[in-house]
């Protein structure tokens, strides 16, 4: 016989009585330490799997740190020096995305919520055949009654945090006491379960970190819209302080059951209308260190949103056109003969091929300092997504950021 896998379950949820929804809120999940312990007792990660935090230096005499995986950085050593001797280190990874299930009629949406473990080994980890995300939880998608989308708006943010707040109940716990787990060797450890990231967009990275203002508000740092153009990085954005502006609307007698008033009462001081964040009681969780950048939102699609797009501009649509149309075709390297100005529902690998040709096709067509701007932005991109960072290619990232800055006025 095969051995049993996780159950399913499911729970509606209620909604508020002047706030209906046109047809029933269900949540169909699965219990979150059974799909890890699941996941860990897999013979395929056996030779691919890590329990202890370490540090990795460069040479003998401990100058250089190294960093390639999420057991060899500082946060993961810290979380460890807050456990009880012999526990063992569980790095939870989540990731979530709405997404549409069918084609041109149906409207049908999904928004499944994947897991997985930042102790797997970053190369296993990302080969999508290995199946290591594994599907956690099938969040409701909500069709409220209420016409007013600001007030809609706040029910969809609240219902979110609800239902992650079930599902990821038993994660929580295990964080604060430990779960006895088996790993594929058959040996019981004592295991705490922290958030090590959430793989999400940064409209969603925008609602888990309880920040109000569409994109005008950064939910990493307290940069608001007016700041995205500084050259320094702000202050982080720590839980305890979204926490205490969440508190500050209750302490003037504006409570979450009056929507309108609570509505606008957020949006007063930047927050989303969510009252219970799910990440307020889960150990060691901090939004603005497991909101980790991730290449397909953050580095590949804002290359198309917006460097494509200033070049586009700059260039012109026909001409831009025309110079991929000549560009010798490449064995493995897709060719765009009718150029990409035009391109539409435009996938992460066409925006990452586009990025390939940009540079040297522009040289020459526009002024220097904005080359060097767009450069400057792919060199960052490429860097970022080394497999292993030690301070030589950290100050290359941070590099590429100052030589953009120093050449974006050409672009403004």
């Amino acid at each position: 016989m095969l051995p049993p896998v996780p159950r399913w379950k499911f729970r509606k949820i209620d909604t508020l009585p002047l706030y209906p929804s046109k047809s029933p809120l269900v949540l169909y999940y699965r219990d979150a330490l059974e799909v890890l312990q699941d996941l860990l007792k897999s013979p395929l990660i056996k030779d691919s799997l890590s329990f202890t935090p370490l540090q990795i230096f460069a040479t003998s005499e401990k100058a250089m740190r190294i960093y390639d995986s999420w057991l060899s950085g500082t946060r993961a050593w810290d979380m460890q020096t807050q456990l009880p001797e012999g526990a063992t280190l569980l790095g939870t990874i989540l990731s979530s995305d709405k997404t549409n299930i069918s084609v041109i009629t149906g409207n049908r949406v999904a928004h499944p919520l994947l897991i997985s473990l930042a102790n797997i080994d970053s190369d296993l980890l990302s080969k999508a055949s290995l199946h290591l995300f594994n599907l956690l939880a099938l969040l409701p998608i909500p069709n409220y009654v209420e016409r007013r989308s600001l007030i809609r708006g706040v029910l969809e943010n609240r219902l979110y945090h609800e239902c992650l707040d079930i599902v990821l109940e038993p994660l929580k716990t295990a964080a604060r006491i430990g779960c006895m787990m088996s790993d594929p060797l058959g040996q019981l450890r004592v295991c705490f379960t922290p958030l090590a990231s959430a793989v999400v967009d940064t409209p969603e990275a925008t609602l888990i970190a309880c920040v109000g203002g569409s994109a005008k508000t950064s939910p990493f740092t307290l940069a608001m819209y007016k700041d995205y153009g500084d050259s320094f990085r702000h202050p982080p954005r720590l839980s305890s302080a979204t926490l205490d502006t969440i508190d500050s609307i209750q302490a003037r007698n504006i409570f979450p059951q009056d929507l309108p008033a609570y509505q606008r009462a957020s949006v007063a001081v930047r927050t989303n209308g969510v009252v219970h964040p799910f990440w307020r009681d889960w150990a060691l969780a901090e939004p603005f260190e497991f909101l980790t950048p991730e290449p397909l939102h953050h580095w590949h699609k804002m290359f198309w949103d917006h460097d494509a797009k200033w070049a586009i501009q700059a260039v012109g649509g026909v001409q831009i056109d025309f110079l991929f149309s000549i560009h010798q075709l490449a064995v493995g390297y897709r060719h765009f003969k009718e150029g990409i100005s035009a391109l539409k529902q435009v996938t992460g690998r066409t925006q990452r091929d586009i990025q390939r040709y940009l540079i040297p096709l522009i040289s020459g067509a526009v002024s220097s300092k904005f080359v060097a701007a767009l450069r400057s932005l792919t060199d960052f991109c490429y860097a970022g997504q080394a497999p292993r960072f030690s301070k030589t290619s950290s100050l290359r990232v941070q590099k590429a950021l100052e030589e953009f800055h120093a050449n974006k006025s050409e672009i403004l």
